[in-house]
C-alpha cells in the first residue's frame, strides 16, 4: 500500500503536464495566428512592439515548447506569459483600434 502511492503522484504530475502543455499550445498558438492577421500598421499605433517583434516572440516560444522543452520549463512560462499579455492587453487594443473606439 505504501508503495502505490509514489505511482499515483507521478500518474497526477503527468496528466497535469498535459493540461498544461495543452493550454500552453493553445494560448500560444490562437495569439501567433492573430498576430499574423494583423495590419503592420496598427501596432504602432497602439504603442506596442511592431508586428515582426511580436511575430518572433510568438513563434520563437511556440516553437521550444513544442520541442519539448514543456510548459513548466522556463521557455514555456515566458511563451504562456508571451501569449496572454498579446491575447488580454494587444488584442483588445487592436480591437478598438479597427473599431474606432480607442482613445487614440
Amino acid at each position: 500500500m505504501a508503495n502505490a502511492a509514489p505511482l499515483f503522484a507521478f500518474a497526477v504530475r503527468e496528466v497535469i503536464e498535459l493540461i498544461l502543455l495543452v493550454f500552453a499550445l493553445i494560448i500560444q498558438g490562437v495569439a501567433l495566428v492573430h498576430a499574423i492577421t494583423q495590419r503592420s500598421d496598427a501596432f504602432p499605433a497602439i504603442g506596442t512592439l511592431p508586428k515582426g517583434g511580436w511575430i518572433a516572440i510568438l513563434a520563437v516560444c511556440l516553437v521550444l515548447t513544442l520541442l519539448g522543452f514543456g510548459p513548466i520549463s522556463l521557455f514555456g512560462l515566458v511563451g504562456i506569459a508571451a501569449g496572454l499579455i498579446y491575447l488580454l492587453d494587444v488584442r483588445v487594443g487592436l480591437r478598438d483600434l479597427s473599431d474606432g473606439k480607442g482613445f487614440w
